[in-house]
């Protein structure tokens, strides 16, 4: 992966001087792209055919020997013919160990005297931060020097590459690179593959092979946090990096998760091929507790079952992730401060599923930091010195503790790009300082109350893609849905209401049954929104949901509606994705509600009465052609699935939980009379008081 420390590195260089945060360096401007265009030169030199085929044999003998106990006599054989191969392309006479040896030595060098100057950079942007103008200056002249010493490094090293002698015929080179081998040698297949791909693509698919857990959204905001999508002015490096996903996907290296929507998966044999490539490149260390030795190469490290020690931590991770498998991490603050005191480098630091109250001011100590995630913890507030977090991308405070705010400090972070909040008291509403609306670069805000003038400010911040709204009511909803109208760019919207406290029963199974959410006859939705969400009573349907072309994902939670939510519904030409959690009140679902020809392109739909729902009775035949997940929950008065859900053929996986015990023993695969219409169904879940010893496939 040389060239792509090459070419990370030219990006992080074009990057610093594309922040306006980071003017002082235009006095260095043309030594730092002197040092580029050095580095341009580095880069053509290992896109050579014969640093190729070196590469890719180091690259095939590495997995034969990281993963030789899972490939089996023909997979070995596999990897070694495939070495045949390309020392017969090299046309390398002699010994080609200590010819790569040489190679390899000489790329160690390059690579590491650009992981030093990669540090350096950061090192500098710590150094200047809080510095007196004129301290900046002599600063930035010293900053100016170490990049051409860099240069000067960079071109001695260039001038002491190896001299092989050799070089592979060209025409036998495209061939073995285009080759396409047949179904016996899915692995070598597997690794030209990837060989094959672009430096920010292979990179992009090492990190979806850590993340297995994360939604599309959630790996883009990481892929920009790692520095993997280049950074052009006047474009979004979002976008980049979402279109990097799909090109992927269509490459067959990532497949849509079908269980989790809108997640992806790693398929094998590219899952098993992508962890050698990480364990060889020590590039992402996943470990089981923190007391291990992490190694002074590795730049992204995940720990679970996270101790009160991080004694194996150095000074060099960019990236530091630590989770729970299971419940709560006990990660405490004091080990937060010994990691912020020793990795100041860090990039992106996410503390998922802890036990923390609070974070360390010494995070504000962190002013590389892209990424911070803290998500379903304990924290009711963030320190002050948050404010010092000036390249802060993502602020992830989701399920954070109760009665969390937000400071002031946030106001700072002139590079944040997506606010994501959710506190589990009230209706989850986070309250933001006024004047959010400064924060130009902003994206996504999401879980925030937009009473108290907040409203207003929405309307300037044209430039949000997502925004998600709770405890929407009457006073601010008028001037809310204003302001949304003309968010042109917003492809996301999620609006909560206010749950009415007096008229709310804590017994009733109906909540917000009393809460209506205000005025949305008055609303127009943003013509590029695909994403909606919708939670609180509806009166009736609005008008406006049946021109949705560009809707690909709709949840009505909690509207209670006593018309037939699916007749403006089921015309939505690109509708995906479909949650029905308590949107009508009426206790039977006819064939009026999936008609022939109707949803023609939802894969998943996601039903939920909470006991209202007693009959379900027909599903055209015709309905639902694409259809690969139906989930039906909290439907314990249901006796039968419809008639007609045999005929839907494309459904992979159904789901349900909490349901009657006599609806299961009708689908039971051992003798169930209602079992016809699911035992298409490749995949059955269920959850509920039989659900242990009772179902089986």
């Amino acid at each position: 992966m040389a060239v792509s420390f090459v070419t990370l590195f030219q990006w992080r260089l074009n990057s610093v001087l594309l922040q306006q945060e980071n003017e002082i360096l235009l006095g260095v401007k043309d030594q730092i792209l002197s040092l580029v265009s050095k580095l341009d030169e580095v880069g053509s030199f290992f896109g050579d055919p014969f640093f190729w085929t070196l590469h890719a044999r180091e690259t095939a003998k590495s997995f034969l020997t990281l993963s030789e106990p899972e490939l089996g006599k023909k997979g070995k054989e596999q990897m070694v013919s495939f070495i045949r191969k390309l020392d017969e392309v090299t046309g390398v006479s002699g010994d080609v160990e200590r010819i790569w040896a040489c190679y390899k030595t000489w790329v160690s060098e390059i690579r590491g005297t650009l992981r030093e100057a990669d540090d350096y950079v950061d090192d500098f942007i710590i150094k200047v931060c809080g510095q007196t103008e004129q301290d900046q200056k002599e600063s930035t002249a010293e900053f100016g020097s170490e990049i051409e010493n860099i240069k000067s490094r960079v071109s001695e090293i260039m001038n002491r590459r190896p001299q092989l002698g050799f070089s592979p015929v060209l025409e036998d080179f495209q061939k073995l690179r285009r080759s396409k081998f047949d179904e016996g040698t899915p692995l070598v297949s597997c690794m030209l593959s990837y060989m094959n791909l672009p430096y920010d693509l292979k990179l992009s698919l090492l990190f979806c092979c850590a993340f297995r857990r994360k939604t599309k959204a959630e790996l883009v905001r990481v892929l920009v946090a790692a520095g993997l999508v280049q950074e052009k002015s006047g474009e979004l490096m979002e976008d980049k990096a979402q279109e990097n996903l799909e090109r992927l996907v269509d490459l067959g290296m990532l497949e849509e998760e079908v269980i989790i929507w809108d997640s992806f998966r790693v398929p094998s044999p590219y899952y098993e091929f992508s962890l050698s490539v990480m364990k060889a490149e020590d590039f992402f260390i996943s470990t089981a507790n923190s007391d291990t030795i992490i190694p002074p190469t590795a730049r992204h490290v995940s720990i679970l079952e996270a101790a009160n020690t991080t004694t194996g931590m150095n000074s060099l991770p960019h990236s530091l992730f630590v989770s729970a498998k299971d419940g709560f991490s006990k990660v405490s603050s004091d080990c937060l401060r010994n990691v912020m005191h020793n990795a100041k480098l860090l990039r992106m630091l996410e503390l998922e599923n802890t036990e923390l109250k609070n974070l360390p001011d010494e995070v504000g100590q962190l002013v590389n930091l892209r990424y911070l995630g803290v998500r379903h913890s304990n924290i009711t507030k963030l320190p002050e010195s948050i404010s010092n977090l000036r390249n802060l991308q993502t602020l992830d405070i989701y399920w954070s503790g109760c009665e969390f705010e937000l400071s002031n400090g946030v106001l700072n972070l002139a590079q944040l790009r997506h606010l994501k909040m959710f506190q589990p008291s009230d209706d989850g509403e986070v309250r933001v300082p006024q004047g959010i609306s400064r924060l130009r670069n902003l994206q996504t805000l999401e879980g925030i109350y937009a009473g108290g003038g907040i409203a207003e400010e929405l309307g300037i911040m044209t430039q949000l893609s997502s925004l998600g709204v709770r405890r929407v009511s009457e006073d601010h909803a008028d001037e809310l849905y204003f302001s949304v109208m003309k968010l042109t760019r917003l492809q996301k919207l999620s609006l909560l209401v206010e749950r009415e406290r007096e008229s709310y029963d804590s017994s009733s199974s109906l909540l917000y049954e009393n809460s209506i959410l205000p005025c949305l006859e008055s609303f127009s939705p943003p013509p590029l929104l695909q994403t909606l969400e919708l939670e609180g009573r509806l009166i009736e349907m609005p008008l406006w949901l049946g021109s949705m072309e560009n809707l690909t994902t709709l949840r009505l939670c909690r509207s209670h509606l006593s018309e037939n939510p699916t007749t403006i519904l089921q015309f939505l030409p690109n509708l995906k994705y479909l949650q029905m959690a308590e949107a009508h009140k009426g206790r039977r679902m006819e064939k009026e509600f999936f008609r022939a020809g109707g949803f023609p392109k939802l894969e998943y739909l996601d039903i939920s009465s909470y006991n209202n729902l007693v009959e379900w009775t027909e599903i055209e035949e015709g309905a639902l052609p694409c259809l690969k997940q139906l989930s039906i929950s909290f439907c314990m008065e249901l006796m039968l699935l419809p008639e007609g859900l045999q005929h839907v053929t494309t459904l992979q996986i159904l789901d349900l939980y909490d349901v009657h015990e006599d609806l299961i023993r009708r689908l039971s695969p051992n003798g169930g009379p209602e079992n016809y219409k699911i035992k298409h169904i490749p995949l059955v879940n269920y959850q509920g008081d039989m659900s242990h010893g009772f179902w089986g496939r």
